[in-house]
């Protein structure tokens, strides 16, 4: 599977950082949503799903989580915890976010807006449905 991580230029000084977020420019795709998860539970999974079309970039402008992902070949674990850099997440991948640090913030911007029907909420109907898998 070919994981992206995008960096984030951070611009700051002795008053702190900022990191600008352009469509075209450092996402790679015209944002149309913008959510966030915090306070998140000990112990709470998130994610269980995959799209069909959608893409995302996810950020931990704070504290920490863990991805599993997972494109019906192979499952990837890691930990994104740099809020100057961005995970990549394209369509037909599942995820699962696990671990939450206390304090973290998940940013996700996507391509497009909310569409239940761009939802796999299975993941057997997921390996079913990836695009050129026999």
């Amino acid at each position: 599977m070919d994981i992206k991580l995008i960096p984030l230029q951070t611009h700051g000084d002795e008053r702190g950082s900022l990191v600008a977020l352009e469509s075209g420019n450092n996402i790679p795709f015209e944002i149309k949503r913008v959510y966030y998860l915090f306070n998140t539970g000990k112990g709470v999974k998130r994610g269980f799903h995959a799209h069909k079309l959608l893409k995302q970039v996810a950020i931990a402008v704070r504290g920490s989580c863990r991805f599993i992902l997972d494109d019906g070949k192979e499952r990837v674990n890691l930990l994104l915890d740099n809020p100057a850099q961005g995970l990549v997440i394209d369509s037909y991948v599942w995820r699962e976010m696990v671990d939450f640090s206390e304090d973290c913030v998940l940013m996700v911007l996507a391509d497009e807006l909310y569409d239940e029907s761009d939802y796999i909420r299975n993941y057997d109907d997921f390996l079913e449905l990836i695009p050129g898998r026999a």
